[in-house]
């Protein structure tokens, strides 16, 4: 089972119910409804706070922001942008998620390791390096470069899975009917890893919409930017907030774009699903080299230039000496709070997803839909939003690690409530009607049957919400308690004060911390298939992987 394939239920499997109806009832029960509800509530919070904000100065002041030239190009540009970014985002991920699982390549695993590391790479880290390598690259350029090498992986990954999943019978079914190799791929290979390109394309596009730091450092004036200039320059909290409420529109119709593409069907794979991997391509001398320099290319952009650019500061800066107590303390303070978000995103998640794997309807889809909705929000707003909520409601927790524990769970959401409902999808429904037929109550069967069945899946949903806190920025600025740091809030307070030298160690802390959970992942959707021996005119059996994902 593996986390990061969101979609990976809509593979080539069985039908679990018919379409629009519950494994047992048409109505979920109260002890998932209940919690899960609660979860989309506090998903909405940050929706409030613009809706109070918004109207502050009456309708006519939100008419004058929304009429404003500045806000059509915001609109376009972000837009822009987002669909730049996960084209590109598409073209790189599925290719690479073929060639490290389909084709005979050398090195496939290393290179399928290697290309999940920019995972690890904040995108503020990426874009400094990049900034300081090529000072007048244009703000677009910079943007598209930048944020597509960081956020390739949400595709590679679901799509690896996937394919990995997929049955060969259908390809060779193909073959054997005169299609070729490239037809083949178009119109077989892909519709089998749709539904998992789709929900990486998803995140994709929900991430662009919700960067702050690359954007910032870049110059790019995408809706992030000119909101944080905003609130700095001005503390112009209605402008911010109607530009905000903007993004959320945009960030609802991409979302139920998504869940249309998805479609309705209700899927499970029963049993051990396909008994064999795919026959490895061989690509031959020229396309094995093609493939080779592809691959090359993506990671040296990707990881080479960011860590060539932390190399040169790190030895720039050795004669300063290094406060080995102040990194020590940062990064302990980074691994516990991006802990607790983990932990918490994740129990947050669990009723979400689960209602949405099992049950139908539009109140299922509509708190599905809510647990989406902080994400694509700036997290300059978030944090606000629960600045205004704690000030007036929770004033013991203001800045203390619970309100920034909070803003976590509200921003990463998204990843987590994924994770479980393609775990849980992917789940036998009998088991838990047999559970339920033996008098178990429906907490119990979540308890002792669901939740471990699906528990490889939820566990690597959990290590992404993990890695994604560590790298979060600018809640985190906002929140944190007085007199905490993290890596990424030194590493900002030095960057913006033009110490590069002293920045890097932090930097290079971060990527470190960073890429042990980017390399669990990239295990937990990795596989390795070997030939071992001839099956028929010259087409190589294959062998799976023994020690894959989900042992």
């Amino acid at each position: 089972m593996t986390m990061t394939s969101s979609a990976t239920a809509d593979e080539s499997t069985v039908p679990a119910t018919p379409p629009g109806r519950s494994t047992r009832a048409a109505r979920p029960p109260l002890a998932l409804l209940v919690p899960a509800v609660v979860t989309a509530a506090l998903a909405l919070l940050p929706l409030g706070y613009l809706g109070v904000r918004a109207f502050d100065h009456g309708v006519g002041e939100v008419v004058d922001v929304l009429w404003r030239d500045r806000t059509l190009r915001l609109v376009l540009r972000s837009l822009g942008l987002a669909a730049a970014v996960t084209a590109a985002a598409l073209v790189v991920g599925v290719s690479l998620a073929w060639l490290t699982t389909r084709a005979w390549l050398p090195g496939r695993r290393t290179w399928a390791v290697l290309a999940s590391l920019p995972l690890a790479v904040p995108s503020y880290v990426a874009a400094y390096a990049w900034v300081a390598a090529f000072p007048r690259i244009p703000s677009f350029v910079g943007a598209l470069l930048v944020l597509t090498l960081c956020c390739y992986p949400y595709v590679l990954l679901p799509v690896a899975a996937a394919l990995q999943r997929a049955d060969p019978a259908l390809e060779e079914v193909s073959a054997a009917l005169g299609r070729g190799r490239l037809s083949t791929f178009l119109t077989v290979t892909l519709a089998q890893v749709r539904a998992a390109a789709a929900a990486g394309a998803l995140l994709v596009a929900l991430y662009v919409l919700s960067d702050f730091g690359a954007v910032a450092i870049l110059r790019f004036d995408a809706f992030t930017r000119v909101i944080y200039a905003s609130y700095r320059s001005s503390f112009d909290g209605v402008t911010a907030a109607v530009l905000g409420s903007v993004l959320v529109l945009v960030t609802v119709a991409i979302v139920a774009a998504e869940g249309r593409s998805r479609g309705r069907a209700q899927q499970a794979r029963i049993g051990a699903g396909a008994p064999r991997r795919g026959a490895p391509v061989r690509l031959g001398t020229v396309g094995t080299a093609g493939a080779l320099a592809w691959c090359a290319l993506v990671v040296g952009l990707g990881i080479g230039v960011p860590l060539a650019s932390l190399g040169y500061w790190l030895a720039r800066g050795s004669s300063a000496g290094l406060q080995l107590g102040e990194l020590a303390i940062a990064a302990g303070a980074t691994v516990i709070v991006s802990a607790l978000g983990a932990l918490a995103t994740t129990l947050l998640a669990v009723p979400v997803g689960v209602l949405a794997a099992r049950y139908r309807g539009s109140g299922v889809r509509l708190v599905e839909q809510a647990a989406y909705a902080g994400h694509a929000l700036p997290g300059i707003v978030v944090a606000l939003s629960l600045v205004f909520f704690a000030v007036r409601f929770a004033y013991p927790i203001y800045q203390q690690v619970p309100l920034l524990v909070i803003a976590y769970a509200v921003l990463f959401l998204p990843a987590a409530v994924g994770a479980v409902r393609a775990s849980v999808a992917l789940s036998p429904p009998v088991l838990e009607e047999v559970a339920r037929s033996l008098g178990r109550r429906p907490l119990q069967v979540l308890r002792d049957v669901t939740l471990p069945v699906a528990g490889p899946g939820v566990a690597a949903g959990a290590a992404l919400v993990f890695l994604t806190c560590m790298k979060e920025l600018p809640a985190t600025l906002l929140l944190r308690p007085t007199g905490m740091e993290t890596l990424a809030t030194e590493l900002w307070g030095q960057t913006q004060v033009g110490a590069y030298a002293a920045a890097a160690p932090y930097a290079a802390a971060l990527v470190l911390l960073a890429a042990v959970p980017t390399y669990l992942l990239s295990r937990q959707s990795g596989g390795e298939v070997r030939p071992v021996g001839t099956a028929g005119r010259g087409v190589r059996a294959a062998e799976p992987h023994v020690g894959g994902a989900g042992r």
